[in-house]
């Protein structure tokens, strides 16, 4: 979805530059150079965007509802986890970037969703996402974020990234998060507390073409994501007056469920050791959220995480 927005984006980038409005492509340009560095530093939310109409009909869609476990003390900053990546990444975009689920659960918090940086190089289409309240996911805005002295700042973080969406089949389970701690060592840093989030139904929206590891296919998206940054999954759905093809995706309920904060002790230089033992609390928490939330949402009772 993102990428068709930004397709657009940039379409009409084009139609500026080869257009009559040439100079209005060059006044932006110097625009763009001027403002590069928003996307680390916070971005540039814009609460009206945020309460657009349209994101109701939107969360109303599927639909999508965001669950509390427990309170965040909006006096610290807290780390949020987000999984799994999915197709659409609909819980997250619905549920951190739209008012007022979040804030109405989690008053003086003010979530951030960390994207990839390559978004942001995108005319246009920048301005949007930033205010939407979505920014860099490199370790300076991350840092940026968490480094609010009086609390009350959430990063929200996709853990397994791109490359968990090609593993978003229905069904699937599989969630990439054993070697990715680098969230765990900013977490130690900033003393930001972590919290697992898990969204049931985001892996439901869409049906994947078959590319399991070590086919043809997957080897070609794993090469173009390296190159890209960003993953290629072919999937589809349903169409507007029918449901057997087409790339809206399926009304399926999402459940976002939010769970406990682990409360972390700021340490500006952990060992691999101290990252290691945090990393395996970490897991050992969100194993434990899903595994007590999973019947309310359908998940079988034999089923559990797969961490790769």
């Amino acid at each position: 979805l993102l990428s068709l927005v930004a397709e657009f984006c940039c379409g009409f980038f084009v139609i500026l530059i080869l257009g009559n409005f040439w100079f209005l492509a060059v006044l932006y340009l110097l625009w763009l150079y001027l403002d590069w560095g928003t996307p680390c530093a916070g971005g540039r939310r814009s609460q009206w965007v945020r309460s657009w109409t349209v994101w109701k009909y939107f969360r109303e869609y599927f639909p999508i509802h965001l669950i509390k476990t427990s309170e965040l003390n909006p006096n610290h900053n807290y780390l949020l986890g987000f999984h799994p990546h999915g197709v659409l990444v609909a819980g997250a975009f619905g549920n951190f970037c739209t008012d007022p689920p979040f804030k109405n659960l989690f008053p003086g918090l003010t979530p951030y969703l960390h994207i990839m940086p390559i978004w942001f190089g995108c005319p246009f289409f920048r301005e949007y996402v930033m205010s939407a309240g979505m920014v860099s996911a490199s370790k300076e805005s991350v840092s940026h974020v968490l480094n609010n002295k009086g609390g009350g700042h959430a990063s929200v973080i996709v853990i397994g990234g791109a490359e968990e969406s090609l593993n978003a089949h229905p069904g699937s389970l599989t969630l990439n998060i054993l070697k990715r701690k680098g969230f765990i060592k900013m977490a130690l840093k900033h003393g930001a507390h972590l919290v697992p989030v898990f969204s049931f139904g985001e892996n439901e929206l869409f049906k994947q073409v078959a590319n399991p590891k070590g086919s043809w296919l997957r080897n070609v998206q794993e090469k173009l994501q390296k190159i890209m940054g960003f993953a290629l999954p072919l999937f589809h759905a349903r169409g507007v007056f029918q449901y057997s093809f087409g790339l809206i995706p399926y009304r399926q309920p999402i459940h976002t469920v939010v769970g406990s904060p682990i409360p972390v002790k700021q340490n500006l230089n952990p060992t691999t050791e101290e990252i290691d033992q945090l990393h395996a609390l970490y897991l050992q928490k969100l194993k434990k959220l899903f595994e007590e939330h999973k019947s309310n949402y359908g998940i079988p009772a034999h089923k559990s995480l797969i961490f790769e």
